[in-house]
């Protein structure tokens, strides 16, 4: 009986697919899949949220095994449970925790995701076999929308209400604020680094806003390095950021921008402008390390040793790589790719006097609303926030 399986038996199992993309499923301990879990799972193929859905939510079933519940028995209650069990503040006694050392308690933005992945799947079970009428109803509420909800509706005035999660946690309104760079990291980092790719890596990200899935997904033909470029959607030398569901390396860039190849040349995407400094680390590691050791993958960045060089380097190694720099260079904090991103958008906003459409577009943020919320402050040093403390406490100019 399934209800008598020890708990570590219950497992998330990769699915390499045909054209190379990974699909991922829940498995039992004789190999047969959870319908359950593979009925919503199979919403996100071929999506970048399939893989962290099945990890958030294998962790419940399994919880749901210690307790003993099934979809038709589980409650509002215990759901609420569960949230407090990995780490949520819950004003009910919610018995054992899960999550214990090693393992940290789920944090703010943990706690969110597994919100939605509950949610989601107790509402797809709930509709699809027409079971726990009461756990639909209490799961699908509404609530009355605010102006941000309509600032970023098509027609939000037309709002009158958007759905809400009763198990997401309480979001704050405090503004979130970004993780930088150390300051003269750039420079500390070229210092420390031991690869002409390794200096490639650490210009292309200072001088733009790229995300490490996207630049280590890059392939050659995306990149447009040169003035007046055949694809005619920028005339400074530029790059395309591609979604791609199979580079070999599992890289992927967040957004789904359309694109498309077309006799050798790709258009759409995401486009970034590429400095003259990013130029130079690329013409310098193509013409050294990349000619020596590149095998015909067409990927941008490779593994420069061990078995597999040659080959695409993965997301993973990048970010080790630059943790390990950051160390030799004795900076403060672990240096993670996110921070580059951070800090390029916040002196875009100092060089442009708060611009934020400008850094929207130059950071590919989702919203104006996102830039403003991450990074709307005033500057302490400026002649007009002295001069307003000055008004404040009544003192003269």
């Amino acid at each position: 009986m399934r209800s008598t399986l020890v708990l570590d038996d219950l497992r998330v199992q990769k699915i390499k697919r045909a054209d190379g993309s990974w699909s991922y499923a829940i498995l039992w301990p004789d190999y047969s899949a959870d319908e359950e879990a593979e009925g919503y799972l199979r919403l996100y193929e071929g999506s970048g949220s399939q893989e962290p859905y099945a990890y958030y939510l294998v962790d419940h079933l399994r919880w749901r095994i210690r307790e003993g519940l099934t979809t038709e028995t589980i409650t509002m209650l215990d759901l609420r449970r569960y949230q407090g069990a990995v780490g949520a503040q819950v004003a009910m006694p919610y018995g054992q925790p899960w999550r214990v050392p090693p393992k940290r308690p789920y944090g703010t933005s943990a706690l969110a995701l597994s919100a939605t992945v509950l949610k989601g799947f107790y509402l797809h079970q709930c509709v699809t076999r027409g079971i726990n009428g009461q756990l639909r109803a209490e799961l699908d509420v509404e609530r009355l929308p605010t102006k941000a909800d309509k600032n970023r509706a098509f027609l939000g005035h037309t709002m009158t209400s958007v759905k809400t999660n009763p198990l997401a946690p309480r979001q704050g309104t405090r503004r979130r604020h970004p993780k930088m760079l150390p300051d003269g990291a750039r420079p500390e980092l070229m210092g420390a680094v031991n690869t002409a790719r390794d200096e490639m890596v650490v210009t292309w990200l200072s001088d733009t806003t790229l995300r490490i899935g996207g630049l280590t997904g890059l392939h050659l033909v995306d990149l447009h390095l040169r003035e007046n470029a055949d694809c005619g959607e920028d005339k400074a030398p530029h790059v395309h950021v591609c979604h791609r569901q199979g580079n070999p390396n599992r890289a992927r860039a967040k957004k789904k921008e359309d694109w498309k190849l077309v006799d050798g040349v790709i258009t759409g995407g995401e486009i970034y402008r590429a400095s003259p400094a990013m130029v130079s680390s690329y013409f310098k590691y193509m013409t050294t390390e990349y000619a020596k050791h590149a095998t015909g993958h067409g990927m941008l960045l490779i593994q420069l040793s061990g078995p597999n060089i040659g080959e695409p380097w993965a997301p993973d190694a990048a970010r080790g790589m630059l943790r390990r720099a950051g160390r030799r260079a004795e900076l403060p904090g672990r240096i993670k790719p996110h921070a580059f991103r951070h800090t390029t958008t916040n002196k875009i906003l100092d060089v442009t006097n708060n611009n934020s459409w400008v850094a929207k577009e130059a950071g590919h943020w989702a919203s104006v609303q996102t830039v403003e919320e991450v990074y709307g402050h005033p500057d302490m040093h400026s002649p007009e926030f002295v001069s307003a403390l000055k008004t404040v406490w009544g003192e003269p100019e």
